[in-house]
């Protein structure tokens, strides 16, 4: 835990505590809180300086315009004791975790006016303000790097406290004593001011795990998120799979059907016919004439459902030869083979539910027949479990007698449960999601929390 707090809220803690001792302390009259940085720097810098008018009722505040203890402040190194310079009370406070008391401002040992001008300065005392070690750092304070004093030994070993802030109060002279009631009082209520810091650092902390946790609630999500995508594509890529061996086994059905018919090699045929008339223009259809080839050989090994094969043709091969028409003057004879080539690639897309060719074909009862039919040429959109499971109990029956049947049926298969196991996983995510931001979180400390520095 790092000891930090906004600078209004820490002035505020500081004037409350100088104000109570004020105006407990008749005698007293001017009152300072100096923070004390984490070691081993050790930062000490005035936080807020008041002083009390003499109708012990007001109070004006504000830091001198020149003291070495004003923002940035001193580090540890600057204000110890060193050979040399001359002692600061500062220095006993945080290195011995003591109270220093100047009854008579005429001898005071740690004076620095006294040491270098040789003139006297009010009388004051100086309480340091304690907070427990296992409290600050949670523990961890045997893991944190303490200063050392000028014996190079190190700061608050067998302490079981840290230094967090010093309260100076000035007092008339020839009204305090050592260890007199007045600054038993100033001990006492050190304490307080330690309580209240600590009870500020706690709600910070705590502040700061709910926002951590809020973070962690994010991040969470994103991963979820970003799993539920990854698994939102694999499924894609499963439909993707099943409508492949959907279009091998139209292809195994087609072949089995076309073994005798003169329609076999239709497809080809048509394809070869339009790429023999772009390969005789010589050059003039350019990229497009390319591309068409192509396309029009991918064609050859693609098994599409009627439906989407026709829309395949018309967007990818008929509409590119319409704009060749439009580019290019054909001659009548070419511009028929080619109508009536594009016409056989429509027609190549039927010929597994030909009314004539399933007709000759009696080795599989008609029922199952066109129960057959009507599963592998519909076009399906999206996943159905449904009908996967009427295609695999359709290939279970060994009369269809395709060359591959038991390979197809053992993918749809796989694939059929890769897809529910997906399925599953993508409900699981979106429920967490849900779960996860739908927490409700209200915040405790709305007013004051925002001022602390996170």
């Amino acid at each position: 835990m790092i000891l930090t707090f906004d600078k209004e809220i820490l002035e505020q803690a500081c004037k409350e505590i100088i104000e109570t001792i004020l105006v407990c302390l008749p005698n007293a009259f001017k009152g300072t809180v100096y923070r004390i940085g984490l070691p081993p720097q050790m930062i000490a810098q005035r936080v807020s300086s008041g002083i009390i008018e003499n109708d012990r009722k007001t109070i004006s505040w504000g830091l001198p315009q020149r003291s070495d203890y004003n923002p940035p402040g001193k580090s540890w190194n600057e204000y110890m004791d060193k050979p040399g310079r001359p002692l600061e009370a500062m220095a006993w406070c945080v290195e011995k975790q003591r109270s220093w008391t100047a009854e008579d401002s005429r001898i005071d040992a740690r004076s620095v006016r006294l040491q270098v001008e040789g003139i006297s300065e009010d009388v004051y005392h100086m309480e340091p303000v304690l907070i427990r070690k296992e409290d600050l750092f949670f523990g961890n304070g045997s893991n944190i790097e303490y200063a050392k004093n000028i014996q190079k030994e190190t700061l608050w070993k067998d302490s079981d406290y840290v230094v967090v802030a010093i309260i100076k109060i000035h007092f008339l002279h020839n009204t305090i004593k050592i260890a007199d009631s007045q600054t038993r009082t100033i001990k006492k209520l050190s304490r307080a001011l330690g309580t209240e810091l600590m009870s500020y650092q706690l709600k910070k902390q705590s502040y700061e795990d709910k926002k951590q946790l809020a973070e962690d609630k994010l991040n969470s999500c994103n991963i979820l998120a970003d799993s539920l995508r990854n698994t939102i594509s694999k499924t894609g890529l499963i439909f993707s799979l099943i409508k492949l061996e959907l279009g091998v086994l139209r292809r195994q059905w087609e072949t089995l059907l076309l073994e005798l018919s003169d329609k076999k090699d239709m497809k080809c045929e048509a394809v070869e016919t339009l790429n023999h008339i772009l390969d005789q223009m010589d050059g003039k259809c350019g990229k497009l004439g390319k591309n068409l080839i192509n396309l029009q050989n991918k064609f050859i090994n693609l098994s599409l459902p009627p439906e989407g094969g026709l829309n395949w043709i018309r967007m990818q091969i008929e509409n590119k030869w319409n704009q060749l028409f439009n580019e290019i003057p054909f001659d009548d004879e070419q511009t028929g083979e080619i109508r009536n080539s594009l016409n056989h690639l429509k027609s190549s897309l039927f010929v597994g539910r030909d009314p004539d060719l399933l007709a000759r074909y009696s080795r599989i009862p008609e029922s199952l027949k066109m129960e057959w039919i009507d599963l592998i040429y519909k076009d399906i959109q999206s996943l159905d479990f449904q009908y996967l499971d009427r295609l695999t109990c359709i290939l279970e029956n060994p009369s269809l007698n395709l060359p591959y049947q038991e390979k197809s049926r053992k993918s749809l298969l796989y694939l059929k449960t890769l897809a529910e196991i997906m399925g599953q996983l993508e409900n699981s995510t979106n429920i967490v999601l849900r779960e996860v931001l739908n927490g409700d979180y209200v915040d405790p400390f709305p007013n004051v929390l925002n001022k602390i520095a996170v």
